[in-house]
Protein backbone atom coordinates (compact mmCIF):
# COMPACT_ATOMS: atom_id res chain seq x y z
CA UNK A 1 0.00 0.00 0.00
CA UNK A 2 1.28 3.56 -0.61
CA UNK A 3 -0.30 6.87 0.67
CA UNK A 4 0.95 9.98 -1.31
CA UNK A 5 -0.05 13.50 -1.04
CA UNK A 6 -1.13 15.04 -4.38
CA UNK A 7 0.40 17.92 -5.06
CA UNK A 8 3.23 17.11 -2.78
CA UNK A 9 6.54 16.40 -1.22
CA UNK A 10 8.09 13.09 -2.83
CA UNK A 11 8.43 10.73 0.56
CA UNK A 12 12.02 9.17 1.13
CA UNK A 13 12.95 6.80 -1.20
CA UNK A 14 12.59 3.04 -0.15
CA UNK A 15 15.82 1.89 1.29
CA UNK A 16 15.85 -1.21 -1.36
CA UNK A 17 15.84 1.45 -4.07
CA UNK A 18 18.33 3.86 -2.26
CA UNK A 19 20.69 1.36 -2.07
CA UNK A 20 20.72 1.43 -5.86
CA UNK A 21 23.36 3.26 -7.72
CA UNK A 22 22.88 5.62 -10.24
CA UNK A 23 22.81 3.42 -13.04
CA UNK A 24 20.79 0.80 -11.76
CA UNK A 25 17.96 3.27 -10.69
CA UNK A 26 18.20 4.60 -14.37
CA UNK A 27 18.20 1.45 -16.07
CA UNK A 28 15.23 0.39 -13.08
CA UNK A 29 13.11 2.87 -13.75
CA UNK A 30 13.47 3.09 -18.06
CA UNK A 31 12.59 -0.81 -17.18
CA UNK A 32 9.36 0.27 -14.99
CA UNK A 33 8.08 2.98 -17.76
CA UNK A 34 8.46 1.38 -20.86
CA UNK A 35 6.61 -1.58 -19.00
CA UNK A 36 3.63 1.13 -17.92
CA UNK A 37 3.99 2.26 -21.56
CA UNK A 38 3.98 -0.84 -23.98
CA UNK A 39 3.02 -3.80 -21.08
CA UNK A 40 6.11 -5.46 -23.03
CA UNK A 41 9.35 -6.72 -21.84
CA UNK A 42 11.79 -4.82 -22.69
CA UNK A 43 15.49 -6.23 -23.72
CA UNK A 44 19.02 -4.79 -22.64
CA UNK A 45 19.62 -3.94 -26.32
CA UNK A 46 16.82 -1.98 -26.68
CA UNK A 47 17.65 -0.30 -23.91
CA UNK A 48 20.99 0.58 -25.22
CA UNK A 49 19.93 2.73 -27.64
CA UNK A 50 18.14 5.08 -25.47
CA UNK A 51 19.85 8.29 -25.33
CA UNK A 52 19.10 8.54 -21.48
CA UNK A 53 21.60 5.28 -21.52
CA UNK A 54 24.85 5.42 -22.08
CA UNK A 55 25.84 1.73 -21.35
CA UNK A 56 26.74 -1.77 -23.66
CA UNK A 57 23.85 -4.24 -23.83
CA UNK A 58 26.41 -6.25 -22.00
CA UNK A 59 26.98 -3.91 -19.01
CA UNK A 60 23.21 -3.36 -19.02
CA UNK A 61 21.93 -7.53 -18.94
CA UNK A 62 24.32 -7.25 -16.23
CA UNK A 63 22.67 -4.86 -14.50
CA UNK A 64 19.71 -6.34 -15.07
CA UNK A 65 20.31 -9.35 -13.58
CA UNK A 66 21.21 -7.43 -10.01
CA UNK A 67 17.98 -6.65 -10.18
CA UNK A 68 16.35 -9.57 -10.76
CA UNK A 69 18.52 -10.97 -8.20
CA UNK A 70 17.02 -8.17 -5.85
CA UNK A 71 13.66 -9.19 -6.77
CA UNK A 72 12.32 -6.01 -8.80
CA UNK A 73 12.52 -7.53 -12.21
CA UNK A 74 11.53 -11.02 -14.07
CA UNK A 75 11.53 -12.39 -17.05
CA UNK A 76 7.74 -13.34 -18.13
CA UNK A 77 7.84 -17.28 -19.64
CA UNK A 78 11.16 -17.48 -22.31
CA UNK A 79 11.12 -13.49 -23.20
CA UNK A 80 14.86 -12.38 -23.21
CA UNK A 81 13.30 -9.35 -21.66
CA UNK A 82 12.43 -8.16 -18.18
CA UNK A 83 9.61 -6.52 -16.46
CA UNK A 84 8.53 -5.02 -13.07
CA UNK A 85 7.26 -7.24 -10.55
CA UNK A 86 5.54 -6.03 -7.81
CA UNK A 87 7.89 -5.48 -5.44
CA UNK A 88 9.35 -3.76 -8.21
CA UNK A 89 6.66 -1.43 -9.37
CA UNK A 90 5.43 -0.77 -5.63
CA UNK A 91 9.25 0.72 -5.05
CA UNK A 92 8.87 2.46 -8.47
CA UNK A 93 5.30 4.10 -7.41
CA UNK A 94 6.76 4.48 -3.91
CA UNK A 95 10.36 6.69 -4.31
CA UNK A 96 10.62 7.09 -8.25
CA UNK A 97 7.08 8.06 -9.54
CA UNK A 98 6.95 11.59 -10.64
CA UNK A 99 3.37 12.90 -10.20
CA UNK A 100 2.56 16.09 -11.93
CA UNK A 101 -0.40 18.07 -11.54
CA UNK A 102 -3.84 18.48 -13.71
CA UNK A 103 -3.76 21.18 -16.75
CA UNK A 104 -5.88 24.02 -15.84
CA UNK A 105 -8.45 22.81 -19.29
CA UNK A 106 -8.40 19.46 -17.63
CA UNK A 107 -9.23 20.76 -13.86
CA UNK A 108 -11.64 22.82 -15.70
CA UNK A 109 -12.95 20.13 -17.53
CA UNK A 110 -13.72 17.52 -14.39
CA UNK A 111 -15.86 20.79 -12.77
CA UNK A 112 -17.78 21.06 -15.19
CA UNK A 113 -18.70 17.35 -16.23
CA UNK A 114 -19.05 17.06 -12.05
CA UNK A 115 -21.21 20.56 -11.78
CA UNK A 116 -23.23 19.40 -14.27
CA UNK A 117 -24.65 16.82 -11.88
CA UNK A 118 -24.50 18.93 -8.90
CA UNK A 119 -27.82 19.93 -9.02
CA UNK A 120 -29.47 16.80 -8.47
CA UNK A 121 -28.72 13.93 -5.97
CA UNK A 122 -25.71 13.17 -4.25
CA UNK A 123 -25.76 9.99 -5.82
CA UNK A 124 -26.00 11.29 -9.39
CA UNK A 125 -22.91 13.46 -8.92
CA UNK A 126 -20.96 10.39 -7.44
CA UNK A 127 -22.38 8.21 -10.48
CA UNK A 128 -20.83 10.85 -12.77
CA UNK A 129 -17.58 11.07 -10.85
CA UNK A 130 -17.21 7.29 -11.20
CA UNK A 131 -18.02 7.70 -14.88
CA UNK A 132 -16.11 10.12 -15.51
CA UNK A 133 -12.84 8.79 -13.97
CA UNK A 134 -13.55 5.59 -16.05
CA UNK A 135 -13.35 7.59 -19.43
CA UNK A 136 -10.69 10.02 -18.14
CA UNK A 137 -8.45 6.73 -17.42
CA UNK A 138 -9.56 3.87 -19.34
CA UNK A 139 -10.48 1.80 -16.85
CA UNK A 140 -13.16 1.25 -14.42
CA UNK A 141 -14.39 3.40 -11.70
CA UNK A 142 -14.95 3.06 -8.34
CA UNK A 143 -16.93 5.11 -5.42
CA UNK A 144 -17.70 3.51 -1.81
CA UNK A 145 -20.99 5.45 -0.96
CA UNK A 146 -21.84 6.70 2.50
CA UNK A 147 -23.15 4.02 4.67
CA UNK A 148 -26.93 4.94 5.25
CA UNK A 149 -29.75 3.87 7.11
CA UNK A 150 -31.83 3.76 4.97
CA UNK A 151 -36.22 3.74 5.68
CA UNK A 152 -37.95 1.13 6.69
CA UNK A 153 -40.86 -0.85 5.06
CA UNK A 154 -40.63 -4.42 6.91
CA UNK A 155 -40.09 -6.02 9.42
CA UNK A 156 -40.31 -10.04 10.54
CA UNK A 157 -39.31 -12.04 13.41
CA UNK A 158 -38.65 -15.84 12.20
CA UNK A 159 -37.65 -18.56 15.31
CA UNK A 160 -34.92 -20.67 14.36
CA UNK A 161 -35.12 -22.93 17.29
CA UNK A 162 -35.83 -22.41 20.92
CA UNK A 163 -33.47 -20.28 21.77
CA UNK A 164 -32.91 -18.18 18.58
CA UNK A 165 -34.99 -15.89 16.19
CA UNK A 166 -33.84 -14.15 13.11
CA UNK A 167 -34.91 -11.01 12.68
CA UNK A 168 -35.45 -9.71 8.70
CA UNK A 169 -35.79 -5.90 8.31
CA UNK A 170 -36.10 -4.77 4.63
CA UNK A 171 -35.53 -0.93 3.73
CA UNK A 172 -37.73 0.94 1.02
CA UNK A 173 -34.54 0.99 -1.11
CA UNK A 174 -34.35 -2.79 -1.36
CA UNK A 175 -31.83 -3.20 1.16
CA UNK A 176 -32.15 -6.25 3.61
CA UNK A 177 -30.23 -7.08 6.83
CA UNK A 178 -30.63 -10.17 9.16
CA UNK A 179 -29.97 -10.38 12.66
CA UNK A 180 -29.95 -13.70 14.49
CA UNK A 181 -31.23 -12.72 18.80
CA UNK A 182 -32.05 -14.56 21.49
CA UNK A 183 -35.71 -16.03 21.92
CA UNK A 184 -37.40 -14.85 25.02
CA UNK A 185 -38.74 -18.11 27.01
CA UNK A 186 -42.51 -19.05 26.57
CA UNK A 187 -43.07 -17.35 22.87
CA UNK A 188 -45.55 -19.17 20.68
CA UNK A 189 -46.16 -18.77 16.91
CA UNK A 190 -48.36 -16.06 17.29
CA UNK A 191 -45.69 -14.04 19.13
CA UNK A 192 -43.61 -13.65 16.53
CA UNK A 193 -46.46 -12.14 13.98
CA UNK A 194 -47.45 -10.11 16.60
CA UNK A 195 -44.16 -8.40 17.14
CA UNK A 196 -43.75 -7.84 13.53
CA UNK A 197 -46.60 -6.31 12.78
CA UNK A 198 -45.81 -4.11 15.46
CA UNK A 199 -42.54 -2.93 14.34
CA UNK A 200 -43.41 -2.75 10.69
CA UNK A 201 -46.28 -0.60 11.29
CA UNK A 202 -44.22 1.47 13.98
CA UNK A 203 -40.93 1.96 11.70
CA UNK A 204 -42.51 1.91 7.82
CA UNK A 205 -41.20 5.12 6.08
CA UNK A 206 -38.48 6.01 9.03
CA UNK A 207 -35.20 4.76 9.56
CA UNK A 208 -34.51 2.55 12.73
CA UNK A 209 -32.23 5.50 14.10
CA UNK A 210 -35.49 7.43 14.11
CA UNK A 211 -37.74 5.21 15.35
CA UNK A 212 -35.65 2.91 17.88
CA UNK A 213 -36.10 5.75 21.18
CA UNK A 214 -39.68 6.16 20.49
CA UNK A 215 -40.76 2.71 20.55
CA UNK A 216 -38.10 1.52 23.21
CA UNK A 217 -39.65 4.04 25.36
CA UNK A 218 -43.16 3.34 24.20
CA UNK A 219 -42.73 -0.48 25.70
CA UNK A 220 -40.63 0.92 28.91
CA UNK A 221 -44.24 2.81 29.50
CA UNK A 222 -46.10 -0.50 28.54
CA UNK A 223 -47.78 1.89 26.21
CA UNK A 224 -46.80 -0.33 23.21
CA UNK A 225 -50.06 -2.12 21.78
CA UNK A 226 -48.43 -6.05 21.93
CA UNK A 227 -48.40 -7.56 24.77
CA UNK A 228 -45.21 -8.51 27.09
CA UNK A 229 -44.04 -11.22 24.97
CA UNK A 230 -43.82 -9.67 21.96
CA UNK A 231 -42.57 -6.59 23.83
CA UNK A 232 -39.93 -8.58 24.73
CA UNK A 233 -38.93 -10.09 21.29
CA UNK A 234 -39.19 -6.24 19.93
CA UNK A 235 -36.84 -5.45 22.23
CA UNK A 236 -34.33 -8.26 22.21
CA UNK A 237 -34.59 -7.23 17.73
CA UNK A 238 -33.59 -3.63 18.76
CA UNK A 239 -31.24 -4.29 21.09
CA UNK A 240 -29.38 -6.06 18.83
CA UNK A 241 -29.90 -4.25 15.56
CA UNK A 242 -27.00 -2.37 13.83
CA UNK A 243 -29.31 -0.87 11.50
CA UNK A 244 -29.11 -0.87 7.63
CA UNK A 245 -25.74 1.32 7.69
CA UNK A 246 -23.57 -0.56 4.70
CA UNK A 247 -21.78 1.30 2.47
CA UNK A 248 -22.18 0.15 -1.42
CA UNK A 249 -20.55 0.38 -4.21
CA UNK A 250 -20.36 2.08 -8.25
CA UNK A 251 -18.63 0.25 -10.88
CA UNK A 252 -18.83 2.02 -13.78
CA UNK A 253 -16.41 1.50 -17.35
CA UNK A 254 -15.89 -2.45 -16.88
CA UNK A 255 -16.20 -2.50 -20.82
CA UNK A 256 -13.20 -0.68 -21.15
CA UNK A 257 -10.80 -3.10 -19.17
CA UNK A 258 -11.07 -4.99 -22.47
CA UNK A 259 -9.80 -2.90 -24.99
CA UNK A 260 -6.04 -3.38 -24.58
CA UNK A 261 -6.84 -7.00 -24.11
CA UNK A 262 -5.98 -7.91 -27.57
CA UNK A 263 -3.17 -6.22 -27.56
CA UNK A 264 -1.25 -7.62 -24.33
CA UNK A 265 -2.79 -10.92 -24.56
CA UNK A 266 -3.90 -10.77 -21.02
CA UNK A 267 -7.42 -12.42 -21.58
CA UNK A 268 -6.94 -14.40 -18.04
CA UNK A 269 -5.48 -11.47 -15.93
CA UNK A 270 -8.78 -9.12 -17.24
CA UNK A 271 -11.15 -12.46 -16.68
CA UNK A 272 -9.95 -12.70 -12.78
CA UNK A 273 -9.66 -8.47 -12.51
CA UNK A 274 -13.72 -8.77 -13.54
CA UNK A 275 -14.09 -11.79 -10.88
CA UNK A 276 -12.46 -9.25 -8.32
CA UNK A 277 -14.98 -6.44 -8.94
CA UNK A 278 -17.83 -9.13 -8.46
CA UNK A 279 -16.67 -9.56 -4.68
CA UNK A 280 -17.66 -6.32 -3.95
CA UNK A 281 -18.02 -6.87 -0.21
CA UNK A 282 -13.97 -7.33 -0.71
CA UNK A 283 -13.25 -4.63 -2.73
CA UNK A 284 -15.59 -2.15 -0.30
CA UNK A 285 -13.19 -3.49 2.78
CA UNK A 286 -9.78 -2.50 1.02
CA UNK A 287 -11.49 0.38 -0.40
CA UNK A 288 -12.51 1.20 3.05
CA UNK A 289 -9.04 2.01 4.38
CA UNK A 290 -8.01 4.64 1.75
CA UNK A 291 -10.90 6.63 4.07
CA UNK A 292 -7.50 6.51 6.87
CA UNK A 293 -5.82 8.32 4.36
CA UNK A 294 -5.43 12.42 3.79
CA UNK A 295 -4.68 11.82 0.08
CA UNK A 296 -4.05 9.34 -2.71
CA UNK A 297 -3.32 5.69 -2.15
CA UNK A 298 -2.22 3.21 -3.80
CA UNK A 299 -3.09 -0.48 -4.17
CA UNK A 300 -0.70 -3.01 -6.12
CA UNK A 301 -1.45 -6.06 -6.97
CA UNK A 302 -1.72 -8.95 -4.51
CA UNK A 303 -0.19 -7.32 -1.46
CA UNK A 304 -2.95 -6.77 0.47
CA UNK A 305 -3.65 -9.68 2.86
CA UNK A 306 -7.46 -8.44 2.56
CA UNK A 307 -8.02 -8.53 -1.39
CA UNK A 308 -6.10 -10.59 -4.02
CA UNK A 309 -5.97 -7.85 -6.91
CA UNK A 310 -4.65 -10.94 -9.20
CA UNK A 311 -1.93 -8.33 -11.01
CA UNK A 312 -4.41 -5.12 -10.79
CA UNK A 313 -3.82 -1.84 -9.30
CA UNK A 314 -6.81 0.41 -7.36
CA UNK A 315 -5.47 4.17 -6.78
CA UNK A 316 -8.33 5.79 -4.51
CA UNK A 317 -8.63 9.00 -2.26
CA UNK A 318 -11.72 9.47 -0.15
CA UNK A 319 -14.11 12.47 -0.55
CA UNK A 320 -15.72 14.23 2.64
CA UNK A 321 -18.82 16.84 3.24
CA UNK A 322 -17.84 19.33 5.86
CA UNK A 323 -20.38 18.06 8.57
CA UNK A 324 -19.42 14.50 8.41
CA UNK A 325 -15.75 14.68 7.14
CA UNK A 326 -14.82 11.93 5.13
CA UNK A 327 -17.78 9.55 3.83
CA UNK A 328 -16.73 7.77 1.34
CA UNK A 329 -13.55 6.95 -1.23
CA UNK A 330 -13.22 7.51 -4.87
CA UNK A 331 -11.01 5.88 -7.57
CA UNK A 332 -10.04 3.36 -10.59
CA UNK A 333 -9.29 -0.31 -10.85
CA UNK A 334 -7.29 -1.69 -13.64
CA UNK A 335 -3.96 -3.52 -14.57
CA UNK A 336 -0.91 -2.62 -12.70
CA UNK A 337 0.12 -1.30 -16.32
CA UNK A 338 -1.52 1.73 -15.31
CA UNK A 339 -0.11 5.53 -16.30
CA UNK A 340 0.36 5.88 -12.60
CA UNK A 341 1.94 9.94 -13.11
CA UNK A 342 -1.59 10.92 -14.70
CA UNK A 343 -4.07 9.10 -13.04
CA UNK A 344 -3.30 9.91 -9.66
CA UNK A 345 -3.49 13.50 -9.46
CA UNK A 346 -6.82 12.90 -12.02
CA UNK A 347 -8.16 10.98 -8.66
CA UNK A 348 -7.14 13.45 -5.86
CA UNK A 349 -8.90 16.50 -7.95
CA UNK A 350 -12.06 14.51 -8.87
CA UNK A 351 -11.93 13.47 -5.13
CA UNK A 352 -11.48 16.96 -4.15
CA UNK A 353 -14.45 18.61 -6.52
CA UNK A 354 -16.90 15.78 -5.14
CA UNK A 355 -16.23 16.57 -1.68
CA UNK A 356 -17.30 20.49 -2.83
CA UNK A 357 -20.32 19.81 -4.62
CA UNK A 358 -21.68 17.14 -1.86
CA UNK A 359 -20.90 19.86 0.70
CA UNK A 360 -22.81 22.51 -0.78
CA UNK A 361 -25.89 20.05 -1.35
CA UNK A 362 -25.63 19.40 2.44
Amino acid sequence: MNERQVPGLKPPLPTQIAELSERSRDIFRSIVESYLETGEPIGSRTLSQRASITLSPASIRNVMSDLERAGLLEAPHTSAGRVPTQLGLRLFVDGLLEVGNLGADERKGIEAQLAASGGRSIDDVLMQASALLSGLSQCAGLVVTPKRDPALKHVEFVPLNPQRTLVIMVGEDGSVENRVVETPAGLTPSTFIEAGNYLSARMRGRTLEEARSEILKEITAQQAEVDELSAKLVSAGLAEWSGLKTPSLIVRGQARLLEDVAATGELERTRQLFDDIERKNDLIQLLELAKQSEGVRIFIGAENKLYSLSGSSIIAAPYADQARGIVGVIGVIGPTRLNYARIVPMVDFTARVVSRLISQQK
